[in-house]
């Protein structure tokens, strides 16, 4: 009987610490002072635009690197111009970054959890 609870206990806590949210998912405030969401897509972490002007628009998609690091490509709503981005989270903060021109000419931007 203690050995079938035992077993039941560790596969709870196996199945929850899987549905887990990785910590760059949710809303933020983007320095514009609209609100993006972060959610998972297919292995990925993809970026909407949920309020603003691009409402809707999907302008990102990272992949964990490790250590409160993304990387894949963020997309300028204005422009429609894509680059090479990379994101960092610390603790409420994410820095986000695009660059071209292999790292030549980069804009950065710190969004807030909400």
């Amino acid at each position: 009987m203690i050995r079938k609870f035992m077993i039941a206990t560790a596969l709870v806590a196996m199945a929850a610490g899987s549905a887990m949210a990785d910590p760059i998912e949710g809303n933020w405030r983007t320095q514009s002072g609209s609100t993006a969401q972060i959610a998972s897509c297919g292995g990925s972490y993809c970026i909407t635009l949920k309020s603003g002007k691009h409402s809707g628009k999907q302008i990102g998609k990272m992949s964990a690197s490790g250590g409160g690091k993304y990387a894949g490509q963020i997309t300028d709503p204005d422009s429609d111009k894509t680059y090479k981005g990379k994101a960092t989270l610390t603790g409420s903060s994410l820095k986000l970054g695009g660059c071209v021109l292999g790292g030549i000419i980069c804009r950065n931007q710190t969004w807030k959890r909400m």
